[in-house]
Parts: structure tokens; sequence; C-alpha cells
């Protein structure tokens, strides 16, 4: 798709300049960054803001759970660009950057994460080795008898649902919840025009972002195009309040391998983290199973274990709650951002899986920069729409 600059995108007076399809953290941030490169935003989402895979989320801005390639480099801009963001929106939005460890309870564990670290430290990222003891000073109530593990200060968390509201904020853009996009309209010549909802709307941009997360795929079919995005289930619990005994995000080493895993297996991995407010939030489990939101003794079963193993003191502790969510899985486990050359106009910005709250910056940045014609900031390739197998379909109507 050939890229214009602001000043010559084509729409209907009174009209925006771009629909954004999605009210999480990720559509936030194209609508911020869309808005200030001065285009006018319409963001458009079938439920409430954050009311998807951001709502669910437990505000993770990681480095440390990501290998050399693609994906890193995104993070690592993004981390950037959350410190600024950090810097402009309320401290309602609870940005920590409390660092994170990754522990390993053996010493096969241990030379593997040493590798991976090495080639991250290659890459850019802040990557400390820390023996069994020196884990002990940065998590005192950790178990006993670690080898040692990776700590990661460049790893930070935020409240991700009032992050997206924030970001909405700033942008000035006109919200419409409860607007679920059932087309994309398209001119004679294929190229985008504007969307169709549920309620009859029928709203009008030469611009249409599709930020819909793990309804990313049904939003492509509406255009007439594949975007292979599937839901992936997790599960969280929440303890109650308690003093911050969990001072950093702790995971298991196994938690790299579930991250880069396309299986649709349950998995389940150890991850910890204390929060601001104090309950501690206890992860992550990984299944492809649909839409399904009932509850799965199983899961709560196994991350409970898994986290006591890690932090006996939680054994004593009360599980006030739980929660699922949905991240939206693309199958090369990397996000789909940028212009759709399928359909003049559209844009995408979904896939991002469980990284989504940490790479929303630096996909506003990207999307932003398509809009406009302007240089990104990195090289967008590898995020193409386009580069899974074509399979056009006729629009969701």
């Amino acid at each position: 798709m050939a890229t214009t600059t602001s000043s010559r995108i084509a729409r209907t007076s009174g009209s925006p300049d771009v629909i954004v399809v999605g009210a999480g953290v990720v559509g936030a941030a194209c609508a911020h960054y869309a808005a200030r490169a001065g285009l006018s935003v319409t963001v458009l989402d079938r439920g409430p803001v954050a009311g998807g895979t951001t709502g669910s989320g437990e505000g993770n801005l990681l480095v440390s759970d990501k290998e050399p390639g693609p994906e890193l480099a995104l993070a690592l801009h993004s981390f950037r660009l959350w410190r600024e963001l950090a810097a402009e929106l309320p401290a309602a939005i609870e940005y920590e950057t409390k660092g994170g460890v990754v522990v390993a309870s053996d010493e096969t564990r241990l030379a593997a994460l040493r590798t991976l670290a090495a080639a991250q430290s290659d890459a850019g990222v802040d990557a400390r080795e820390v023996s069994g003891a020196q884990l002990h000073e940065l998590e005192p109530h950790l178990a006993e008898g670690m080898a040692g593990g990776i700590h990661y200060p460049q790893d930070a968390q935020v409240h991700p649902a009032l992050a997206a509201a924030h970001l909405l904020r700033a942008s000035g853009a006109e919200v419409r919840c409860g607007e679920k996009v059932t087309a994309v309209l398209t001119a004679a010549d294929g190229s985008v025009r504007g969307v169709a909802t549920a309620s009859g709307a029928r709203l009008l941009a030469p611009h249409v972002v599709n930020a819909a997360g793990t309804w990313g795929g049904e939003v492509a079919r509406a255009a007439g195009v594949r975007l292979p995005v599937l839901p992936r289930r997790g599960f969280i619990l929440v303890t109650e309040p308690l003093p911050r005994i969990v001072r950093h995000k702790v995971y298991a080493a196994d938690y790299v391998a579930d991250v880069a895993s396309g299986s649709a297996a349950l998995q389940t991995s150890a991850v910890v983290e204390g929060t601001p407010a104090g309950p501690v939030l206890i992860g992550a489990s990984r299944e492809r199973v649909g839409f399904d939101r009932a509850l799965s003794t199983e899961v709560l079963r196994r991350l409970a274990a898994q986290a006591t193993a890690l932090f006996p003191v939680l054994g004593g502790v009360r599980a006030i709650r739980t929660y699922a969510g949905f991240r939206p899985y693309l199958p090369d486990h990397l996000p789909a951002i940028g212009p759709d050359p399928r359909v003049p106009g559209l844009l995408h910005a979904c896939g991002h899986e469980g990284a989504g709250i940490g790479l929303a910056p630096v996909t506003g940045v990207l999307t932003a920069a398509a809009l406009t014609g302007s240089v990104p900031p990195l090289d967008p390739r590898p995020f193409r729409p386009d580069r899974f197998p074509d399979s056009v379909t006729a629009p969701v109507l």
C-alpha cells in the first residue's frame, strides 16, 4: 500500500482520518500516536475500554522473556517509549521499573538461562547473572536451593486498564464503546472507506486500524482477508493484599520455553509478582481452547503449587479471586503491524499474544509512521500482515 502524509489523506468532511477498531492498550497507543502525528481518530470497541485482553493482563513490560530477533527489538524500543509515557501520563497508570528475576532450580537450567542472557546482552538487554545467594538478596522469601538466575533490571509493569484509559484520554480521540464492527467498507477500487457496525452505524474514514486483539482475525475477515489470530487462554490467581513480599517479577526458567511454544495443550509455569496495591499476581498458563472461559480447577491447582514452590510463604496466603483472559496468538509468535497491501487503507495492529501491553507504544509509533508516510523507527517488514499464506475470504456482514 502506498502510504500518504496526513495532509493528503482523503476523507469526508466531518469524518476522522483514522478509525481504530479496539480500545485495549494497543488500540489506545495507536490512537495516541496517530493523534500526536496530527490525525483525527475515532476508536470503536465491541465492549468497554480495556474489556478484552488488556483488562485480563498483568501489565508486564518485559524484555527478559524474548529471544534476540524482531520481537526483542520491538520490546527494547517500547521500553524507552514507556519511560517517556510514564513521565507524561498520570501516576495512576502505576508504571513501576521493578525488574525481573528468572530463576533456575538446577545447573542445567541455569546454563540454558546463561546462554540466552548472553545473546540478549549482545542485542542490548541488561541481563545480570546472579548466584543462589544473590537471589536471596533480591528476593528474601524465595525458596532455598536455587542454583542461580538472571536479573533483568529493565523489566517493568503498568496497570494495563488504566494505561489504556489514560492513553485514550491523552489522544483526544472520540471513543465509542459497544460498537461491534461487522464490515469494513470499501470503494470500487477496493480501498477502505469506513466501517459498518452491528448497531447499523456506518462511519467513514480512509484508514482503518485493526487493533481488535483476539478478534483481530474476525475484523480481518470483515475486510475480506485472512489473518490467523487465535485466542490462547490464560488464568491468573490474585491473593489478598500483602506487604511487599515479592519485590520483582519472578518466574521459573520453564516460562521462557512456554512463551515460545506453539502447543495447543495446557502449559503452566510459575510467574509471581507483587503489585503496588498489595495483592500478589500468580500465573502463568497457556492453552488454546477457543473462547471457553470455564474455570479450570486443574490450572488453578497447578499455578498455586508452582507459586508456593517458588515462594513457600504464599502457602499460608488466601487467593481471593481468579480471572481468565485470552492472548491473541499468531503462529510465528510475532504481531501483525502495518498496512495490509490486499486492502489499501487497512492496517493491522494485533496478534501480540502476551506481549501486547509491553509492545503497545512501539506498535502505535509504527502504525502512525505507516499512516503518515514517515520513516519508522525500526524495520517493520517482519510484522507484515500478509506474511501468512494468503486466503482471501468473503467479508463478514
